[in-house]
């Protein structure tokens, strides 16, 4: 249900330089999804009656994605007044005038922060019935973080920046999380108040604390003793740091879902794909968007899937796929390229060296090696001969070959769209299809093999191919004059 006493304000106006990066940070993804989208689901699972997403930097396009994720949350432009404290002001202006419940401010750039946690420092702030309740941890280098300065019984007084701190502030290992729940009163009284007048030339959020403290109130505080739920993401590295944190806690939920993973340090699982038990993924397996895998099936090792369904008991082996279908019992690889569009059938086979696009291969199929199937339907139980080529591109147009039930094609078949093959016909080795073939027929298109004596010595004289011709030929005259001789 919803709470009707919490708004929770998203900070996402940072322009990320440190990220050097087109993109705005927080749309840099994280196992498939932006950072904002972490963040923004987290905030939708705690049900707030307002949920505020403060804007600037790239304004469009992080205001776009933030709408497509949350679409009951309500953009808020900040100006160019810099600092938190001000986006925060403009988003409790954006507030109805009679809001008087708990205010949440999160950041769209620490994506690993859970519901759970998040509710249970609201509980506690709400029964502490304090005006502000802020997050920390503790960590081993502080620099770059603001400190969180307590007094001698351990409540907190104040945050300082690392600009503006002391030498003895510095060395304080408490640092601010940039999470805090306000009351709602308390938070517009003392945001009114705030100032440019510090090192940075910004309007701190974190001088409301202080001056809710000067006003002798106290001032919650929560240690989060994982650290990694409060890691922020300012660079690439850190992106990075955080996306292996994550990775791990998903690929432990699976194993603990009844899903074998041989090796977690090399397999990559995004949030949105889904496992059934008793699957199996060897090493070296990345798992990607909305991939879909059935129970029994063994994915690996060496395999990308990208938005692809796995059925029960298929196997996939070193196997880049986009946009796939792979029923049920069908085996793929190695070193097989499904591209947008492919459809395996149950029990079918893409073999070694194959790549497929846009193509329908039916039940009990087979495409086993060295082929290309583009912009085609292969039928149940067809079987294409290695080298097997749908020739779909005509230099304009793209055009679809269509293969009948229980077709068998030769080696090196090449079949010239738009093409049919009927149900049960057969292709002999290196025939090149322009024509339909009727259905139980056998489409020959080589001419009949002819030698040509003496070719080599001809055209080739004294290459080690003539020498080896010459030598073959006294071998077999010797031969032939010995069997006279008897």
């Amino acid at each position: 249900m919803t709470d009707s006493r919490l708004a929770i304000v998203v900070l996402a106006a940072g322009q990320g330089t440190r990220m050097k990066s087109a993109t705005p940070k927080v749309l840099h993804e994280l196992a498939g999804i932006p950072l904002i989208g972490h963040v923004l689901s987290t905030a939708q699972a705690l049900a707030a009656a307002h949920l505020l997403v403060v804007v600037r930097h790239e304004r469009d396009r992080v205001a776009a994605t933030a709408k497509a994720l949350a679409p009951e949350a309500r953009i808020v432009d900040q100006d160019e007044m810099p600092g938190t404290g001000r986006a925060v002001e403009q988003a409790v202006d954006a507030l109805p005038a009679d809001f008087d419940g708990d205010v949440l401010v999160l950041s769209a750039d620490v994506p690993l922060m859970d519901a759970d946690t998040l509710a249970s420092v609201l509980a506690g702030h709400r029964a502490a019935n304090v005006p502000v309740t802020l997050f920390s941890t503790v960590v081993a280098d502080p620099t770059g973080y603001g400190r969180v300065v307590r007094e001698a019984d351990g409540s907190v007084s104040r945050i300082v920046e690392q600009k503006d701190a002391s030498e003895a502030e510095r060395a304080i290992a408490e640092v601010n999380a940039g999470m805090y729940v306000f009351a709602a009163a308390a938070l517009r009284d003392k945001l009114a108040g705030l100032t440019t007048g510090n090192a940075q030339g910004e309007k701190y959020l974190t001088d409301v604390v202080g001056a809710l403290h000067g006003d002798g109130h106290t001032i919650g505080g929560v240690v989060v003793a994982e650290e990694w739920k409060v890691w922020g993401v300012n660079d690439r590295a850190q992106l990075a740091q955080v996306g292996a944190q994550l990775n791990a806690l998903t690929v432990r939920g699976w194993q603990l879902a009844g899903v074998t993973i041989q090796d977690p340090a090399t397999t990559w699982i995004d949030r949105a794909v889904t496992i059934e038990p008793d699957v199996t993924i060897l090493p070296g397996t990345q798992l990607k968007g909305a991939t879909a895998i059935a129970a029994g099936a063994v994915i690996g090792p060496d395999t990308t899937l990208v938005d692809t369904e796995v059925g029960a008991g298929a196997t996939v082996k070193r196997t880049d796929a986009t946009l796939a279908v792979i029923a049920a019992g069908a085996t793929v690889g190695p070193f097989s390229y499904l591209r947008p569009g492919t459809e395996l059938g149950a029990d079918g086979k893409i073999g070694a060296f194959v790549e497929t696009k846009n193509a329908h291969i039916g039940e009990g199929a087979k495409v086993p090696h060295l082929s290309y199937i583009g912009d085609a339907s292969v039928g149940d139980g067809a079987n294409i001969g290695a080298g097997g080529i749908t020739a779909n591109y005509d230099g304009v147009n793209k055009h679809r070959t269509e293969i009948g039930a229980h077709v068998k094609t030769g080696a090196h078949t090449v079949m010239v769209a738009p093409v049919t093959i009927g149900a049960g016909a057969y292709t002999g080795a290196g025939t090149t299809i322009r024509n339909d073939v009727p259905a139980g027929a056998l489409a020959l298109g080589i001419a009949p093999q002819r030698n040509r004596e003496g070719w080599v010595h001809t055209h080739r004289p004294g290459s080690a191919a003539d020498q080896a011709a010459l030598d073959a030929r006294s071998s077999a005259d010797a031969q032939d004059e010995e069997r006279q001789a008897r």
